[in-house]
């Protein structure tokens, strides 16, 4: 029987990657799974290695859990490793958190010059350039969640383009589903009192900064034709946002939600689903967004963007920076946001989490 082992650093509840991780377990039979982690939920088809790591995301931590996620690799010998980490002993890397030295960009991009400079000496920064530069040039398999990534990856790296191969994400279609669209709208809208006329905005995800809540607040201020109201669920220090939307005098338009583990319902309690992200190499609040029925706002430096037809099952942002674009994308939208959500239902049906895991594992059965 073959080992397949799998790196992650952390368990995280609220994790895609996570979700993604036991989905690959439950379709993967006829193995001997290892699982490499500092923690990870009870599951009786794994073998789980613990993997000492310093908790605070330091370059020291992850320096500490690359040695030590590899010295237990070399101690069960596994037959394949795949990694959701940047790591060094994987036979295939999955590069779900992108490139980070096109990441690095962007933000020199839009934080200024004296910040940008910064990043160069930050040493978590430089850590992590240096596993990526090495990882990308001595993986043999790398999986790109996006074409965008696997451009990225080329552009900076010169990857041989033929061991790159993307496979995008999947959803669980059982649990995002436009199904109970309509009774789960209006208790949302009876239990949070969302008035009769008013649409309801939704924004999902951690990294506020990244993921553009500044831009999304400042839309808001510039939101004319529609009443709405924006919802934002995610973990994240919330108070320079919150006095963001009081000095805009939007703070009464604005409820933020923290971490919502029935996120579902949210999903199908909204209108429209806004993520103007600075770079994410496919958000999975995107494709989630599209199963419940929503109807989607996003930037083209969203992966996720790739599947968008704009204009039919969701709408596109040429500049993710300004807020007039956005506000004028959103009053646009909302009129049209049941037919645009429809669309994007039936467009998510092709992307299950099932269907997404089996290439995966085929992948594996190719490669191992």
């Amino acid at each position: 029987m073959k080992k397949i082992a799998f790196i992650r650093k952390t368990f995280d509840a609220f994790g895609g990657a996570e979700n993604y991780i036991e989905s690959l377990i439950n379709n993967l039979h006829g193995y001997e799974i290892h699982m490499l982690s500092s923690k990870w939920k009870e599951n009786p088809r794994i073998v789980f290695h613990s993997v000492a790591a310093a908790s605070m995301s330091s370059a020291y931590s992850a320096i500490k859990f690359n040695h030590n996620a590899a010295r237990i690799i070399s101690h069960i010998r596994p037959d394949c490793t795949v990694s959701f980490e940047r790591t060094t002993c994987q036979t295939i890397y999955r590069a779900g958190d992108g490139c980070h030295r096109q990441w690095l960009r962007i933000r020199r991009l839009t934080s200024g010059r004296l910040k940008g400079l910064s990043f160069h000496f930050n040493m978590l920064h430089r850590t992590l350039l240096s596993l990526e530069k090495e990882l990308f040039r001595n993986t043999p398999v790398i999986i790109a969640n996006s074409n965008m990534v696997k451009r990225n990856i080329i552009d900076h790296y010169d990857v041989n383009e033929a061991k790159i191969h993307v496979l995008y994400n999947g959803v669980d279609l059982s649990r995002f589903s436009a199904a109970a669209r309509e009774q789960i709208s209006q208790e949302f809208r009876r239990e949070f009192k969302v008035k009769d006329d008013a649409a309801v905005l939704l924004f999902v995800g951690s990294g506020f900064e990244r993921k553009g809540l500044g831009v999304l607040i400042e839309a808001m201020s510039r939101v004319r034709k529609s009443p709405a109201v924006l919802y934002i669920a995610g973990r994240g220090r919330t108070g320079k946002y919150e006095a963001q939307a009081r000095r805009l005098g939007v703070r009464e338009k604005i409820v933020f939600a923290g971490a919502a583990l029935e996120i579902e319902r949210y999903y199908a309690a909204a209108d429209v689903f806004i993520l103007p992200t600075l770079y994410d190499p496919f958000s999975n609040a995107t494709l989630e967004a599209m199963a419940a029925g929503c109807a989607v706002i996003t930037s083209k430096n969203n992966g996720a963007a790739e599947i968008i037809e704009d204009n039919r099952d969701g709408v596109l942002l040429s500049d993710m920076t300004d807020p007039d674009e956005l506000a004028d994308k959103i009053d646009k939208t909302i009129p049209q946001c049941v037919a645009l959500g429809r669309i994007a239902a039936e467009k998510a049906k092709g992307f299950s989490i099932e269907l997404a895991a089996r290439d995966f594992s085929r992948l594996i059965e190719e490669q191992c």
